[in-house]
């Protein structure tokens, strides 16, 4: 398998947050899609941003944006969508995907999500995390992704299909496991006291 791309998405609408990108919010002096870019860019062989609109208010990243294909705001499954077809221009066989507004994820993602999709034979890998509960949760939106799935989720998102499980489970998704000790490395800003909690978090990791 060649290295896979790596492909941020931005999608999303941002209404806890009064609207606007996310990822264009300060955590530390940058923002906070600067801390993604920083711990996704190690691990993958190319990076590029999904991201709807005007792609200009990007530029500073140097990054390719890829705006969604399929109309109206489909979600996460259409900035895969987005995101593979990238990748089969570039050659790559799979893609790895974050979330812009996650800035404290695993500097071991990428191959975390490589082993659990080998050892388990299954073509999707999601990282997960245990809740309060000690029940495992997927993070479906941390994930490896085979660019030979495109067409048949593409084909899919015109059905009207939007959950990234309810599209992906029937293909096969194996479990990358993490702890959420001393935090849940998934935690990611939806609302100005997230920023803050985020904000404590920065300064504790320093």
């Amino acid at each position: 398998m060649k290295a896979p791309v790596g492909v941020i998405l931005a999608g999303g609408e941002a209404r806890r947050m009064g609207g606007g990108d996310k990822g264009l919010l300060p955590l530390s002096g940058v923002s906070l899609l600067d801390h993604v870019i920083a711990r996704l860019s190690p691990q993958v062989a190319d990076l590029a941003l999904n991201a709807n609109g005007d792609a200009t208010r990007f530029s500073g990243f140097g990054l390719p944006i890829l705006p969604d294909s399929v109309a109206g705001f489909a979600g996460p499954l259409a900035g895969v969508l987005a995101g593979m077809d990238w990748a089969a221009e570039q050659g790559a066989t799979h893609i790895v995907t974050a979330a812009a507004d996650t800035p404290f994820f695993p500097s071991d993602l990428v191959p975390q999500l490589l082993l659990a999709s080998e050892t388990a034979g299954k073509p999707i890998a999601m990282a997960a995390t245990p809740n309060e509960s000690g029940k495992l949760m997927r993070h479906p939106v941390f994930a490896l992704w085979p660019v030979d799935l495109r067409d048949d989720l593409r084909n899919t998102l015109e059905t009207g299909v939007r959950k990234v499980v309810a599209w992906a489970e029937p293909h096969g998704i194996a479990t990358a496991p993490y702890s959420a000790t001393p935090f849940d490395p998934f935690f990611n800003v939806n609302t100005p006291d997230d920023l803050a909690h985020a904000q404590q978090l920065a300064g504790e990791a320093e």
